[in-house]
C-alpha cells in the first residue's frame, strides 16, 4: 500500500463535518487540502487548522487541482448539485448519508459517477461500524448458513435536537427516514444481501409542532426469502442505549440521569431562527471538539438470525448465539474513529477497488426510504426495482479489471 495520502476537499463544515473530524485528523491515508463553505468564520478557522486553500463554492473547490476526492457534508437536498460538480471535474467523492432526498437525483448521480468513471462512496453511515462488518464477513464465510431474520430497534430523541426548519419538512428530506433510517435500512439491507424485493410501513407524524415524521416500523422481504424488521422511534421518550450499556449511538457513555436533556433544552418555545441558531452552535469553529469514543460508534440493537446461530451486534463486539454455546468476539476501539469509511475511501481511490456502499447502493437505500413513506400513505405493501446486491469484495475487485 502507498504512503500517498488521499487529498481530500470538503464541501460543507457543519455538524457531519464535525463528526468526521477526529477520524480526518487520526488517519494519515487522508490529508485536507482545500474546503468550501458560505460562512468566513468556518473557512477561516480551516485556514487555520489545515492550511491548503478555502473556496466560497463548492464548484470552485471542484476545479481545485489540489483536491483528489471531496466530502460532500452539505444539507441533502444540495447533494446532487454538489455531486455532480465534483465528478465532472474528475474528483472522486465521499457523500454523507443520504445519497440525496429525490430519486431522480439519486439517478442522476449514479449516472454521473458511471460517466465520470469516479467513485461514489456513500458514507459514513453505520453500515460502516466494525461489528456490522464483522458479522457481514461471518455470513458471507458461510459459517453460520443463510440469514433468515433480521430485528433492527433503536429509540432515541432525533426529533427534538436543535434543528433547521426544513429537517422538519418531509418534502426537503427532513424527518427521521433520510437523516437516521437510512442507516438502519443500510445495515439490515448489507447483512440481509443487499436486494429487498418488497416492504410493508407504517409511520407516525405524533407533534404538531414537529410536522414530520417521528417514528416508522417496516417489515421488509428480501429476495433470498428472509425477511426483517425495522422499528426507529425519535421521539425523545425511551432510550434504547439503555439496551446498549448506556453507550451513545457515537460510541461515547451516556449519563442516563440526563433524561429529557433535548426535549427541555426547546422547552422554552425557540422560534425557527432561535433553533436553527442553537444548531449551528455545534458546527465547526463554532464547538469544541468531543473526546475520543471509548466504544464503537452502533445504531442500537440488531439481531442476525441464521441457519446456525443468531448474531448480537453490540458497541463492543458481536454475540454468537449457536445451538448448545455461545461466544462473544470483542471489537475493542482504534485510535481512528471510522476508520472503515477510509479504508473504503482509500481502497476506492488508490486501488480502483468499490465499496459496497456505491451511489447504486446509496439510490436502492434512498428507494426504500421513499418506499416506507409510501407503504404508510397507500396502506399497502410496495415492491422495490433500484435494488443492489452485496458482492463479495473479490468479486467487487475483479469487476474492475
Amino acid at each position: 500500500m502507498s504512503d500517498t495520502p488521499v487529498r481530500l476537499g470538503v464541501a460543507g463544515l457543519g455538524r457531519a463535518f464535525m463528526l468526521m473530524l477526529p477520524t480526518f485528523r487520526n488517519d494519515p491515508r487522508v490529508r485536507l487540502t482545500a474546503c468550501a463553505a458560505p460562512r468566513l468564520s468556518s473557512r477561516e478557522t480551516f485556514l487555520r487548522d489545515f492550511g491548503g486553500r478555502a473556496h466560497d463554492t463548492v464548484e470552485a473547490l471542484a476545479e481545485d487541482p489540489s483536491v483528489d476526492a471531496i466530502y460532500i457534508a452539505t444539507p441533502h437536498q444540495m447533494h446532487r448539485a454538489h455531486a455532480e460538480a465534483a465528478l465532472a471535474a474528475g474528483k472522486h467523492v465521499l457523500l454523507d448519508k443520504p445519497l440525496c432526498v429525490d430519486l431522480e437525483d439519486g439517478l442522476a448521480i449514479a449516472k454521473a459517477a458511471r460517466e465520470a468513471g469516479r467513485h461514489v462512496i456513500v458514507g459514513p453511515s453505520h453500515s460502516f461500524d466494525p461489528q456490522v462488518l464483522l458479522a457481514r464477513e461471518l455470513i458471507e464465510s458461510g459459517r453460520f448458513g443463510d440469514v433468515r431474520m433480521i430485528h433492527a430497534f433503536n429509540y432515541t430523541d432525533f426529533l427534538y435536537r436543535p434543528r433547521r426548519p426544513e429537517e422538519l419538512d418531509t418534502a426537503e428530506g427532513g424527518g427521521v427516514l433520510f437523516s437516521q433510517g437510512v442507516h438502519q435500512i443500510d445495515i439490515v439491507r448489507l447483512l440481509g444481501g443487499g436486494l429487498v424485493r418488497s416492504v410493508r410501513a407504517s409511520t407516525g407524524k405524533w407533534d404538531a409542532g414537529r410536522p414530520t415524521e417521528c417514528a416508522y416500523s417496516a417489515h421488509l422481504t428480501f429476495a433470498s426469502g428472509a425477511f426483517a424488521s425495522l422499528t426507529y422511534s425519535g421521539f425523545a421518550h425511551f432510550d434504547s442505549d439503555e439496551y446498549c450499556g448506556w453507550v451513545g449511538e457515537l460510541g461515547r457513555d451516556k449519563n442516563p440521569d440526563c433524561y429529557g436533556a433535548a426535549r427541555k433544552a426547546l422547552a422554552a418555545g425557540l422560534s425557527p431562527e432561535q433553533e436553527s441558531a442553537l444548531k449551528s452552535t455545534r458546527t465547526y469553529g463554532s464547538a469544541g471538539e468531543d473526546p475520543l469514543p471509548r466504544h464503537n460508534e452502533h445504531f442500537g440493537s440488531v439481531i442476525v438470525s441464521c441457519d446456525g446461530a443468531d448474531l448480537r451486534l453490540t458497541p463492543d463486539g458481536l454475540w454468537i448465539y449457536g445451538h448448545t454455546e455461545r461466544e462473544f468476539l470483542p471489537l475493542p476501539v482504534t485510535d481512528v474513529p471510522r476508520r472503515t469509511v477510509i479504508d473504503a475511501l482509500y481502497q476506492a481511490v488508490m486501488n480502483n477497488h468499490p465499496p459496497v456502499q456505491t451511489a447504486e447502493w446509496g439510490l436502492a437505500s434512498l428507494e426504500l426510504c421513499h418506499a416506507i413513506l409510501e407503504s404508510a400513505s397507500a396502506a399497502r405493501e410496495i415492491e422495490l426495482k433500484h435494488q443492489t446486491p452485496v458482492l463479495p469484495a473479490a468479486n467487487r475487485e475483479d469487476r474492475n479489471e
